[in-house]
C-alpha cells in the first residue's frame, strides 16, 4: 500500500505529464536518465560491485534479475525527485526489461570482440584501424538477427521467456521484454567506433572512403532495425524513429551536411513512416540542430552540454521538444544551491517557451549523485511559476 505522500506525487506526476502530453503544461515535467552504470556502480544496490560487467552482459539471469532489482530501486530512490510513480513501474503497468546492448552492440555485430576492463564499461577495439580499413567490404553482410553479438542476444532472450513464463511478476507487478536491436547510436559513430579516430583524416585525405563506409554501415542498421521490428511484431518499417549519433559534434556544420544528411535522410526514409523523429545528441552540437529540424524532420531533442538554452529555444521554434538541464557534474558534485541556481538559470532562459521542455540532466546520472541534489532540481521545477506568472 502506498503512503498519502507517494499517492499525491504520484497523482501530480500522472497531472503534469497529462497536461504537457495535451499541450496545455502546468510546469515543466521533470525526467531523470539513470543507465546501466548508474546502477551497477550503485553501492546500495550492487555492494563490492558483486555484479559486474562481464557478468551483467553474458549471464542471461544475472541481467535479468539486476534489471529488476534496479527497476524498483529506482522506483523507491529516484522517482520521488521526478514525475515518475513512485514505488511503481514508471509506465504504471509492467516492469521493462530489455537485453542490454549497451553501446557496443552494433559494432559487435560487425565482429568487434567485447572488451571487459576493470572499471570501464563494456568497449570494443577499432577492427578497421590502420591498413584494415576497407575490411569490412572484404565480408558479406551479418545476419540482421543473429549476426556477431545478436546470436548471444536471441539466446538470452529465449532464457527470458523460460524464466518469466514460470515468474510472470514482479513485487505485484506484471514483468514485459521490451524489444531490442530496433535503435541505433548512429552511422557515424559507429564509424568512428570500428575506424578508431583516423575516420576524421579520412574525410579529407580519401572522403570516398567514408561515404562508402557510412553507406555500408547505414544498409547494416536499416537491415537490422527492421528484422527486429518483423521479429518482435512491430510495425515494417517502425511508425517511430529515435536514433543517436554523439560523434557529430565533432563535425562542422559544412562537413554534417555534405556526409552526413544523405544518411540520415535514407536511414529516415527506410526505417521509419514517422513525419518526425527524434535524436539524442551528446556534446557540443546544437549548432547542428536546426538543419537536422528543418531538412531531416528532427522535432524531438536530447541534448547534453554545453547548451545555450534560449538561444536554442529562439532557433528551433516553440513547437520542438527539447530536453535538456544541469550537467551530470553539477548534480554530482556541486551542492544544493549549485543545482537550483543552475535549474532556475535555464527554466528562465526562454527554454520554456511554447511548454515543450523537459528538465533532466545533462545527460544521464552519474554514479553517486547526492539525492540531495536531485531533491534541488526538483524542488526548482516545481515552484517554477513561468507559465502562470
Amino acid at each position: 500500500m502506498q503512503s498519502s505522500s507517494a499517492t499525491d506525487h504520484n497523482a501530480e506526476a500522472q497531472a503534469i505529464w497529462d497536461a504537457f502530453n495535451a499541450g496545455h503544461p502546468i510546469r515543466p515535467p521533470v525526467a531523470l536518465g539513470t543507465a546501466t552504470q548508474f546502477f551497477i556502480y550503485n553501492d546500495d544496490l550492487n555492494p563490492g560491485g558483486a555484479v559486474d560487467w562481464e557478468r551483467y552482459c553474458t549471464d542471461a539471469d544475472t541481467m535479468l534479475d539486476f534489471q529488476l532489482r534496479a527497476a524498483a530501486w529506482r522506483a523507491e530512490h529516484i522517482a520521488p525527485f521526478c514525475d515518475d510513480p513512485v514505488g511503481m513501474p514508471p509506465n504504471r503497468e509492467a516492469w521493462l526489461v530489455r537485453i542490454d546492448l549497451q553501446n557496443f552492440d552494433e559494432a559487435a555485430h560487425l565482429g568487434a570482440p567485447v572488451l571487459f576492463l576493470p572499471g570501464q564499461v563494456p568497449d570494443t577495439p577499432p577492427i578497421l584501424a590502420g591498413d584494415r580499413k576497407h575490411a569490412l567490404f572484404d565480408t558479406s553482410l551479418p545476419d540482421p538477427l543473429t549476426g556477431g553479438w545478436y546470436r548471444r542476444a536471441h539466446e538470452m532472450l529465449e532464457r527470458w521467456h523460460e524464466r518469466l513464463a514460470g515468474q510472470p511478476e514482479h513485487l505485484g507487478w506484471p514483468v514485459r521484454i521490451d524489444p531490442f536491436g530496433w535503435w541505433s547510436g548512429g552511422p557515424l559513430t559507429l564509424a568512428v567506433t570500428l575506424r578508431g579516430h583516423e575516420l576524421f583524416t579520412d574525410f579529407y585525405e580519401d572522403p570516398e572512403y567514408v561515404r562508402s563506409l557510412l553507406d555500408y554501415l547505414t544498409e547494416v542498421t536499416i537491415a537490422r532495425v527492421r528484422a527486429h521490428a518483423r521479429f518482435f511484431g512491430l510495425p515494417d518499417p517502425p511508425d517511430s524513429l529515435w536514433f543517436a549519433d554523439d560523434n557529430l559534434s565533432l563535425l562542422s556544420v559544412k562537413m554534417a551536411r555534405e556526409f552526413m544528411l544523405p544518411v540520415y535522410r535514407k536511414m529516415k526514409a527506410e526505417m521509419t513512416t514517422a513525419e518526425y523523429v527524434k535524436i539524442h545528441l551528446c556534446g557540443d552540437a546544437t549548432r547542428h540542430f536546426g538543419w537536422l529540424h528543418d531538412e531531416v524532420g528532427v522535432n524531438d531533442f536530447e541534448t547534453g552540454f554545453p547548451v545555450d538554452h534560449g538561444r536554442l529555444r529562439r532557433e528551433l521554434g516553440s513547437n520542438v521538444t527539447i530536453h535538456g538541464g544541469p550537467t551530470v557534474m553539477i548534480l554530482r558534485d556541486g551542492s544544493p544551491d549549485d543545482v537550483r541556481a543552475e535549474s532556475g538559470r535555464i527554466l528562465d532562459s526562454g527554454v520554456c517557451g511554447g511548454g515543450r521542455f523537459v528538465l533532466r540532466e545533462a545527460n544521464n546520472l552519474a554514479p553517486r549523485t547526492p539525492a540531495a541534489n536531485l531533491a534541488a532540481m526538483y524542488e526548482t521545477a516545481r515552484d517554477w511559476r513561468g507559465y502562470h506568472a
